[in-house]
């Protein structure tokens, strides 16, 4: 079975009309569950309570950078097999992405003023991510100046293939320059840097409720960007009558 099939605006009306009540349940519960097991954590040796922030920092942080990725690739989609969907999609994800990656900043500086005493530092990461939020301004923008669909998609899809520059720059930042105050990554696959198990698995939890609610954030807003797009189409038919 062809995953193209939900390229088909109708299919996929079908297909996440039935998806989409069980999805928002599955955010709920894991995001509420993830965040409050987190808060309910012992107090770190170093950073004490203060820690407590990643559950909410790192799942917007991660989310932020992905959501990015998943536009380009429904971008590129769309550049070249002109599947309407995939560009919806990529439009309709563009402001949850811009919020995660305000909640990032935000949640950072507040992390970063008691650790840092500081609430902003020009550090690699900090500044690559800095410079994330303002292309997605600038890809929303650019789809509200653009009135011909077809071509904003066009536009956006060049704009995201050059602001995932910086989204791999807000990612591997810490990798290529050793200066900075960012810490480096939360979780990490070598024993000595891991992150305690008290922590780690409440951040797991809430990484995935992160991840589900940008899903069911996304089905919503993709089948609102049809029901848009048929109406436009039925008040240009009823013009040219």
């Amino acid at each position: 079975m062809s995953i193209w099939k939900y390229a088909n605006p109708a299919q996929f009306m079908r297909t996440t009309d039935g998806l989409l009540p069980w999805l928002v349940g599955a955010a709920a519960i894991c995001c509420t569950a993830g965040v409050v097991w987190g808060f309910l954590t012992p107090d770190d040796f170093r950073q004490g309570s203060t820690v407590k922030i990643v559950f909410l920092h790192v799942p917007a942080a991660m989310m932020a950078i992905n959501i990015w990725v998943m536009m380009l690739i429904a971008s590129l989609i769309w550049i070249i097999r002109r599947h309407h969907v995939s560009a919806l999609a990529a439009k309709a994800a563009a402001p949850i992405g811009a919020v995660m990656t305000l909640i990032a900043l935000a949640t950072g500086a507040i992390w970063g003023q008691p650790m840092w005493g500081t609430w902003w530092e020009w550090d690699p990461r900090l500044t690559s991510f800095l410079i994330l939020f303002l292309f997605y301004v600038g890809y929303i923008a650019l789809w509200s100046a653009v009135e011909d669909p077809d071509s904003a998609a066009d536009l956006t899809g060049v704009l995201c293939l050059v602001g995932s520059v910086f989204a791999l720059l807000s990612r591997y930042a810490v990798l290529f320059w050793n200066q900075g105050l960012h810490q480096g990554a939360s979780l990490s696959v070598q024993s000595g840097e891991r992150m305690s198990h008290v922590y780690r698995y409440p951040l797991y939890l809430a990484m995935l409720g992160f991840f589900l609610l940008f899903l069911a954030l996304l089905l919503i807003r993709t089948r609102t960007e049809i029901r848009r797009r048929r109406l436009a189409a039925l008040q240009a038919r009823e013009m040219r009558a």
